[in-house]
């Protein structure tokens, strides 16, 4: 773990490390991943049937083993205990509480007499959502992929989920069936990208994948991409905290142990203008890590990617936020409100000491699928507006036409395209 001073002569060289601790796509990654979606694209089913066999330890015969059925959803959801679906429920109640506040609607404009102007919102047919497997099981991810596409009004929601060695938690079942998820999959990894992407004859290809997923996960979306809409390409966890002095040490050190226990290359950072509050904070993340089950993977996280920086004034770490656009960003400060307004690059914003990360992952409301190492400099969380398209409408009448005709013969002769503008001209009697 780094303990800096932000005015140190070297401190962007020792904090490199940190921000280029992505995965890197391997050559041999890429060529993997170009493989499994040549060979999905080619054998369909039974390449599904391979792989899943291969890397989840199945023993699948045909490719009616690859969907999870009515049946099983519902045995799962009986066997979630009352009170982890009364949460679920919630979860799910107030992420599309939230989520229809962002609806947007088709618009026409008549502001001028003689031309109609609009634009057309239109829900997409079908969206694949990619729900991790492995380490750990995410029905918060369900959610947060599914319900936007249900309130956006897509038809059909897809789900692909690896289950090794045939397990899949029934909360991951349950917060699907909760979230109008239509249809499920028991496949993971590119070959279940490769399958939405292009269809085969049991899984249906779908407009856009979104979800989080590993190194070969996200390297088959880059690559289908174009062929479908993806989300964004996810890296790993990241949290930022900027502290004055104030608040309980122990918060604020549980609050980065939350990013560090995802995996060994989430980053969590505090930034704080009380070096005495940090060195606390330092001890109490030493102390809270021997308490946690995922100690091995928050330690090796910590240690490598975690770090502690002093600033001499809230502007300089609000300034230093806005240059890491952090993924998940905590304003631990007296008056956060006081200082939003110095924010410009962050994936969602915590604000004040009551007000944990952790709530923003299950069910505050706005999602939790965020833009990650930087990228939230340009992109934003995933919203109803990555389940819609939207089309432009237009529409001249006569006199329309020819009050603007000639320039636009004009601009289409500044750009020496004929045709353009004979389009305009012959309708005009223009020659």
């Amino acid at each position: 773990m780094l303990f800096l001073d932000i005015t140190d002569t070297d401190f962007d060289r020792q904090f490199s490390a940190i921000l280029n601790r992505s995965e890197e796509t391997s050559a041999q990654v890429l060529e993997t991943v170009r493989g499994i979606i040549t060979d999905v694209r080619t054998r369909g089913d039974e390449a599904l049937i391979d792989y899943t066999n291969r890397f989840d330890r199945l023993n699948l015969t045909d490719a009616a083993g690859l969907e999870i059925g009515r049946q099983e959803v519902e045995a799962a959801v009986a066997a979630v205990p009352a009170e982890d679906l009364a949460a679920l429920k919630l979860a799910v109640e107030r992420v599309a509480r939230f989520h229809e506040k962002q609806k947007s609607q088709t618009w026409l404009s008549t502001e001028e007499p003689d031309i109609l102007l609009g634009q057309k919102v239109t829900p997409l047919d079908r969206v694949g959502i990619y729900v991790p497997g492995g380490k750990a099981s995410y029905p918060s991810s369900v959610i947060m992929n599914a319900v936007p596409a249900r309130v956006a009004g897509v038809r059909e929601i897809i789900m692909v989920c690896p289950t090794p060695g045939g397990e899949i938690n029934p909360a991951v079942l349950a917060a699907a069936h909760l979230s109008g998820v239509h249809r499920i999959f028991r496949v993971g990894g590119a070959q279940a990208v490769a399958a939405l992407a292009c269809g085969t004859a049991t899984i249906p290809r779908v407009d856009k994948v979104t979800g989080p997923g590993n190194i070969y996960v996200a390297t088959a979306k880059q690559l289908v991409f174009g062929q479908v809409g993806i989300d964004m390409i996810a890296g790993p966890s990241e949290i930022l905290v900027i502290n004055d002095g104030t608040g309980t040490p122990a918060h604020i050190a549980a609050d980065l142990l939350s990013q560090a226990e995802h995996d060994e290359l989430a980053s969590s950072i505090l930034i704080t203008t009380d070096r005495s509050f940090g060195e606390a904070v330092a001890a109490e993340v030493e102390y809270q890590l021997g308490q946690l089950s995922r100690e091995s993977i928050a330690r090796a996280s910590w240690e490598k990617f975690g770090a502690i920086i002093v600033a001499g004034s809230l502007e300089e770490a609000a300034a230093f936020s806005n240059r890491i656009a952090p993924e998940h960003l905590e304003l631990a400060v007296a008056d956060p409100f006081g200082l939003l307004p110095r924010i410009t690059n962050a994936g969602a914003i915590f604000m004040g000491h009551w007000t944990p990360e952790a709530a923003g992952d299950y069910l505050a409301g706005p999602n939790h699928t965020l833009p990650t190492g930087g990228t939230a400099r340009f992109f934003s969380p995933l919203s109803v507006d990555d389940f819609v398209k939207k089309s432009s409408i237009i529409s001249f009448s006569e006199q329309g036409l020819k009050r603007l005709g000639n320039d636009i013969v004009r601009i289409a002769g500044l750009e020496g395209l004929e045709a353009h503008g004979k389009s305009v001209g012959i309708r005009l009697g223009l020659g």
